[in-house]
């Protein structure tokens, strides 16, 4: 019975709670230290961002964040493993979907699983690199499309000075037409794709800032001025890139303009064997061939292309003209007389007629083809140098100069603006306020618990548990 009653309940009860005490306070004390000493330096933190508003120092901020910002750009381009990959990086597949395809027009794509890396998670230099990897592979499988008889025709048209075929211009005019319908898009999915890569280089950088601790918190509008900067920057370099370039440089779209508006023979006669062999084919088996036309003859890029059907299957009978001539001393007359024959029958079937023979239609396509083929090279190499120098290149060489003129037009123009500086010091004050009663609360909670600890440290000696005092905090509120 002696266990049992009120009494006994409440020393039970007492001296469990000064074994909670005698085992808490200890720990409470140090987490309450720590806790006085993180505030005391995020109060030391606001006194100094409240010393550094004025125009001076928020400069001297703007500058060195604006060199650290470009640095992590170059580090981005160069390469490096700092970001990870799995939150920044994209693959082939992604990248198609957020940059856009290379799509032809009959809207195939290329299986991305055939262009190397396509399953990595890339960014930076890495992803610009596989992406023009992926244009040059894509454009360069590009074959020359179908050619109709009804298209061989219309482009013959109609010359100022007369109205006889030039086989020579008709495969100019359908080639150049082929190409430029073809390789246009690719042009301006390829300035889309690079664009999307270099855009992400923003939040990537912005990554490493903060990894870093060189992001400037608190200051909004003046990184989101940096971020519209760079972004313009890009945008606009990409379009000089496409259409044209500063001072007299030519721009990828304007190479091809000029690549697809004048045929140059020197560019488009790398196959010139390919092509004597394709006519010497079937220029045997030809009466009439178009290839000896000597307008098409002056105009190819060998001027000993149009006539080798001709010349084939006009040697035998020249000699046996000239020997049936010595053997039987005819007059000349009778010679001229055939030679004026065979060549009226031959512009009659070339310049007068508009009916189209087999070998004529032969002869077009193997142009056609072959300048194709010769705008394609020309156009992939341009492309890949051009966006290279005029669209990689100045995001090192010119980024920095225009976004630190950029910088200083905006110190000049409204400094309170750019860094929002009254907003700033009416929302420092709020925060330094705000952790001065936080810190004195920690101070109050600290001297009270070590007051507590140093009395039941006092009365472990004693037998009966100490009774804790009705001013003292509840211990269940720490």
């Amino acid at each position: 019975m002696s266990r049992i009653g009120v009494s006994k309940l409440r020393s039970f009860l007492e001296e469990l709670l000064w074994k909670r005490y005698m085992d808490n306070v200890p720990m409470i004390i140090p987490l309450l230290e720590k806790e006085y000493h993180s505030t005391t330096r995020k109060l030391n933190e606001i006194n100094r961002e409240l010393s550094t508003l004025d125009e001076v120092k928020l400069k001297e901020k703007g500058r060195a964040f604006h060199d650290l910002f470009l640095t992590k750009l170059s580090l981005l381009l160069k390469g490096t493993v700092v970001a990870p990959p799995d939150k920044f990086g994209e693959t082939l597949q992604d990248e198609r979907i957020n940059g856009g395809a290379f799509v032809a027009s009959d809207g195939v794509q290329f299986p991305h699983k055939l262009i190397p890396n396509a399953g990595m998670r890339l960014y930076g230099g890495a992803q610009y690199h596989r992406a023009m990897a992926e244009f040059c592979f894509v454009v360069g499988g590009i074959k020359c499309p179908p050619i109709t008889r009804e298209e061989i025709v219309n482009a013959c048209g109609v010359e100022d000075i007369h109205d006889g075929t030039n086989y020579s211009r008709t495969a100019c005019v359908i080639a150049v037409a082929k190409a430029r319908d073809t390789f246009e898009p690719f042009l301006h999915q390829l300035g889309g794709r690079l664009l999307h890569i270099l855009k992400r280089l923003l939040p990537i950088s912005v990554y490493l800032l903060q990894k870093d601790g060189e992001y400037l918190s608190g200051h909004e509008v003046f990184l989101r001025r940096v971020a519209t900067a760079f972004n313009n920057f890009a945008e606009t370099t990409e379009r000089a890139c496409r259409d044209k370039c500063s001072g007299n440089v030519l721009g990828c779209m304007e190479d091809l303009i000029s690549t697809t508006r004048y045929v140059t023979w020197s560019l488009h006669n790398k196959n010139r064997a390919g092509l004597r062999q394709f006519l010497d084919s079937f220029g045997g088996t030809e009466q009439s061939n178009t290839g000896s036309n000597p307008l098409f003859a002056g105009n190819a890029p060998d001027s000993s292309l149009g006539s080798v059907a001709y010349e084939k299957q006009d040697n035998k009978p020249r000699e046996d003209v000239k020997l049936s001539h010595l053997a039987s001393g005819t007059d000349s007359s009778s010679s001229i007389q055939a030679t004026e024959t065979k060549l009226a029958d031959l512009l009659d079937s070339t310049l007068w007629n508009r009916r189209l023979a087999p070998s004529s239609e032969r002869i077009v396509y193997a142009l056609v083809q072959q300048i194709f083929h010769g705008i394609r090279e020309y156009f992939l190499a341009s492309a890949e140098l051009k966006f290279n120098c005029f669209l990689l290149m100045p995001v090192v060489d010119k980024l920095p100069a225009l976004l630190r003129e950029d910088l200083e037009s905006a110190f000049e123009d409204d400094m309170d603006n750019i860094f929002d500086i009254t907003n700033l010091q009416h929302s420092l004050g709020l925060r330094k306020r705000d952790t001065e009663i936080e810190l004195k609360r920690i101070k109050r909670l600290k001297e009270k618990f070590r007051q507590i600890h140093e009395q039941l440290s006092s009365h472990q000696v004693m037998t009966k548990p100490f009774t804790i005092p009705r001013s003292d905090p509840d211990p269940k509120c720490y």
